[in-house]
């Protein structure tokens, strides 16, 4: 079963590319994904690596978070799930009805 790892503080010249070869010296690496700003196109500084194997992810946590990778020092943790946004929109503010002022 394949295993996502979170990388954060990356160069901004690093490119999706270097960072599936960088993560590859740990194992298969599934995908390899940069964040990007959707308004520049810019990297935000953090991606996502997909292992293939739990043990090779534990591999690349333990041996590349600290580490430097293109002038930067990353950090590799696994991946947390994305919360998922109420699809209503807005803070939940409650019923109205009851405000009594």
């Amino acid at each position: 079963m394949s295993k996502k790892l979170y990388i954060g503080n990356l160069s901004y010249q690093t490119t999706e590319e270097s960072l599936r070869n960088y993560f590859a010296g740990f194992g298969t690496v599934e995908s390899a994904q940069i964040v990007k700003d959707r308004e520049s196109g810019n990297s935000k500084g953090f991606g996502f690596v997909e292992m293939s194997l739990d043990d090779e992810a534990a591999a690349a946590i333990q041996e590349a978070n600290g580490k430097p990778l293109d002038g930067r020092t990353i950090r590799v943790n696994e991946a947390m799930d994305k919360p998922r946004r109420d699809s209503r929109g807005g803070g939940g503010g409650g019923d109205r009805r009851y405000n009594s002022w």
